[in-house]
């Protein structure tokens, strides 16, 4: 009973994010006229206005793969999971601290619900001397109870949900946001309660090299941006290993 709840509450996330979608196509077309008038207006308002207007957003200081020398090949992804994502087989790097019970974390909240207006995903993958490590269900979820599925168990309920959380042990970081902001990695390990730094991942220690999008990441690892659909590799010590890629299903497709 409890796996075919879980199950039908899966399939219920996924198609209300189809509704959403399909809602938000609809007003898209509608506006774009609007909006390319609007897009026009203010491109010529700006132009004669001295560089008043807003910067754009800085880029990511990135370098080839190739920069980090000779990499381990990435493992075989483990068993799918109940998100339809692969579930390292490997132990936890570093359970949910207890102290994180619903207080504002990095001014983040913690509702009943969870709040869909910005609603994307994200996935992280963490090495340890290059033996991967589990990110675990139930971060950003005080009181979390699972529920036990034929893939795995999934975290369904919990005291309430912190808009950075996760519901299974696949590396899968869900953001569900009452506002459109940039969060970062930092934002979800102090959800998580655990440090991030560039000599330290949760409990292990050593130079941590990270990887975003199948490159390697240059400057502090909590500046690291959680966009939608975001492949972030977290390396601790060596061997390094190659980026991991995992394939996002349709019911993780970002509802933006």
């Amino acid at each position: 009973m409890r796996q075919e709840r879980a199950r039908e509450r899966i399939a219920r996330i996924r198609a209300e994010e189809a509704r959403r979608r399909r809602r938000r196509r609809l007003i898209s077309a509608a506006a774009a006229v609007v909006v390319i008038a609007a897009a026009v207006g203010i491109t010529l308002s700006l132009g004669g206005s001295g560089g008043g207007g807003a910067k754009a957003s800085p880029k990511l200081n990135l370098a080839p793969i190739g920069s980090l020398g000779a990499l381990k090949a990435a493992p075989a992804a483990g068993g799918l999971g109940p998100e339809q994502v692969p579930v390292p087989a490997a132990a936890t790097l570093a359970a949910p601290a207890a102290s994180v019970t619903g207080q504002k974390v990095d001014g983040i909240g913690c509702q009943t619900m969870e709040q869909t207006l910005f609603h994307i995903h994200a996935h992280l993958t963490v090495f340890v001397n290059g033996t991967a490590r589990q990110v675990p269900a139930a971060i950003g979820i005080p009181g979390a109870q699972a529920q036990s599925t034929s893939a795995g168990p999934f975290v369904e309920q919990g005291t309430c949900f912190y808009w950075l959380h996760t519901h299974a042990a696949d590396g899968i970081i869900h953001i569900e946001s009452p506002v459109k902001r940039t969060y970062t990695l930092g934002n979800f390990f102090d959800e998580w309660g655990q440090p991030l730094t560039a000599s330290r991942v949760g409990p292990a220690s050593g130079h941590v090299v990270a990887l975003y999008n199948g490159q390697a990441f240059k400057g502090d690892p909590r500046d690291i941006p959680l966009t939608a659909h975001a492949q972030i590799q977290l390396e601790v010590g060596a061997p390094l290993v190659a980026p991991e890629q995992i394939s996002f299903p349709n019911g993780l497709l970002p509802v933006t």
